[in-house]
């Protein structure tokens, strides 16, 4: 794959790794990304001898979210179509919160933006000492997607997430850890193999009850905080772009 690596461990059966490989970019989700990932997830609904699967990010960074600039990458041809883009940050998301099998996030540094939200899709959260976290999209004029904000109100509370999401705030791995959003902070180089020992733990109980649990408490947390609001997030990110494309033309005359 162009920008993922999936490893079923072998030290480790019934583990796949799942690393975000874009080092060089931090990490930065493009569309080739949600592709392959949603691809991965997919794959992944069928394969039951999977049970745990670890996300984390090569290099020194988990995500710094999506990357403007892939944008230009296999350009929209027209608003209809960039509607319908916008929904893929939503089904990657989803189908990460929908797997079947166990996930845990080894956030092996910082996670901005899409970043953040790829990690409230993954039940278990673990962070490096320096990990720190931003959701940046009022800073640069775009309303949050990907179903952002249901998920983060699960984990934060609503005010906790009103006040990270208007002003933009860097948060660390202490405070991440203090407000519940992450479950553990370890130093650096141990957040990949702790993320494994916690892997084999998850491996050593029943696999039927683990599952079931697993997906009873995932529709427990949905109904803490509904979903239905990010139906208009398609029309809210066309919304925005349409608006900063007038604002650029108002410019130019």
């Amino acid at each position: 794959m162009e920008t993922l690596l999936v490893e079923r461990d072998a030290a480790l059966p019934g583990l796949t790794t799942i690393t975000l490989n874009r080092p060089a970019k931090l990490n930065a989700i493009n569309v080739t990304m949600h592709r392959e990932l949603q691809h991965t997830c997919r794959e992944l609904q069928d394969d039951h001898e999977t049970r745990v699967v670890i996300l984390t990010g090569a290099g020194r960074a988990f995500s710094s979210g999506a990357e403007l600039g892939s944008r230009t990458e296999g350009r929209p041809v027209n608003d209809v179509d960039r509607r319908a883009r916008v929904g893929g940050g939503n089904r990657t998301c989803e189908l990460l919160e929908n797997l079947d099998q166990v996930t845990i996030a080894a956030m092996n540094g910082l996670a901005i933006g899409g970043g953040v939200v790829f990690a409230t899709s993954v039940d278990i959260r673990l962070a490096a000492e320096s990990a720190w976290f931003s959701i940046p999209e009022v800073d640069v004029e775009m309303p949050l997607t990907w179903g952002a904000l249901p998920r983060l109100m699960r984990e934060l509370g609503p005010a906790r997430t009103k006040e990270l999401v208007m002003t933009c705030d860097r948060f660390t791995s202490a405070q991440a850890l203090q407000w519940g959003f992450v479950n553990h902070v370890y130093p650096d180089d141990q957040v990949v193999d702790q993320a494994r020992k916690l892997a084999a733990k998850l491996l050593a109980k029943d696999p039927l009850s683990l599952a079931m649990t697993k997906s009873t408490t995932t529709a427990l947390a949905r109904m803490m905080v509904p979903d239905q609001a990010t139906h208009a997030e398609r029309e809210q990110m066309l919304l925005a772009y349409m608006m900063r494309r007038q604002r650029t033309a108002s410019d130019g005359e």
